[in-house]
């Protein structure tokens, strides 16, 4: 394409020549120009019209407006009513967990109440009931009270499973301190009570039972604990005791080698002494005693709680 340009019949004439892409992208500057332009005065236009109220754009404008706010409201109040719904899932799933942690916390021996605090009035007492009339339309307050609520609900539960997790484990570790794991398996020799003495022959209170076994196999502890003494004896030759707390203590005594020592902690099932015959006995054997206050105690009450395939099996021999 060529543009002859010229000022007069003496001026010289002027060439402009032009290829398809530059005339192209011309008639495309030239077309957003319009574009431009042409929105600018719309939006003037319409802007104008609204402000000074023109008999027909003005309504228009308003109509237009009017659909645009309406249909953000419209989608607005879909996800209100989302969040409401989801919300009351929330709620009934936490309905069900406390129900769930009231059973546990009565295993644990925790009241869900303890966690109350102060400044939360106590519910009343009886049954609750009535028809269930859901909210139509939550407002956003609404919405964040609902939400409130919950957070404070989730962080009670919380406090009160990690309370249960606290208590049960207490009532795990002094369930190890009760000596209910018989120290030798098989069976019971001698048991606790009176009975006629191996060495004078007449009768005598015999106080812990006696385990025959071969001299050498391992002695276990019946429960955990710290070791409060450790040795020799005139009658109970090497004499092991531990001390479970609340004056609860084992004695583990005609032992021929001891394998720990004063203060060390020991636990449920550990080797803490080999079978004997120091003192005052007649052949390897293990003689075992439980004390509760310095008071010695039927020891077969306490292993009656035994509930191992061992324990089992040394009950069923009895």
């Amino acid at each position: 394409m060529q543009i002859l340009i010229t000022h007069g019949s003496l001026a010289r004439t002027r060439v402009l020549r032009f290829n398809r892409l530059q005339l192209l992208c011309a008639l495309a500057l030239l077309a957003l120009a319009l574009m431009l332009t042409s929105g600018a005065i719309y939006h003037y236009i319409l802007l104008t019209a609204a402000r000074q109220g023109w008999p027909i754009v003005s309504p228009l404008v308003r109509l237009v407006v009017r659909d645009d706010i309406a249909q953000r409201d419209r989608v607005m109040r879909e996800n209100l009513d989302a969040m409401a719904t989801r919300l009351g899932e929330m709620q009934a799933k936490l309905v069900r967990l406390e129900a769930i942690s009231e059973r546990v916390s009565g295993m644990a021996g925790v009241k869900p109440d303890e966690l109350v605090p102060a400044s939360q009035p106590a519910a009343a007492a009886g049954g609750k009931g009535g028809p269930y009339v859901p909210v139509r339309n939550p407002s956003m307050e609404q919405l964040h009270s609902m939400a409130s609520s919950l957070d404070d609900a989730t962080e009670q539960q919380n406090d009160l499973y990690t309370l249960i997790e606290s208590r049960l484990l207490e009532k795990k570790l002094l369930s190890s301190m009760i000596p209910t794991a018989a120290p030798i398996g098989g069976a019971v020799g001698s048991g606790f009570g009176f009975r006629i003495d191996p060495f004078t022959g007449r009768p005598a209170l015999h106080t812990g039972l006696d385990f025959p076994a071969d001299a050498g196999t391992s002695i276990l502890a019946a429960a955990s604990g710290i070791v409060r003494s450790a040795e020799e004896h005139p009658q109970y030759g090497r004499l092991l005791e531990i001390d479970h707390g609340n004056g609860l203590v084992t004695r583990y005594a005609h032992t021929s080698k001891i394998l720990v020592h004063v203060g060390d902690l020991v636990r449920r099932g550990q080797a803490v002494a080999l079978v004997g015959s120091t003192g005052r006995s007649t052949g390897p054997h293990l003689h075992f005693e439980v004390l509760v206050d310095g008071v010695p105690q039927n020891p077969a009450r306490f292993l009656a709680g035994d509930t191992t395939p061992r324990g089992k099996r040394r009950l069923a021999q009895q």
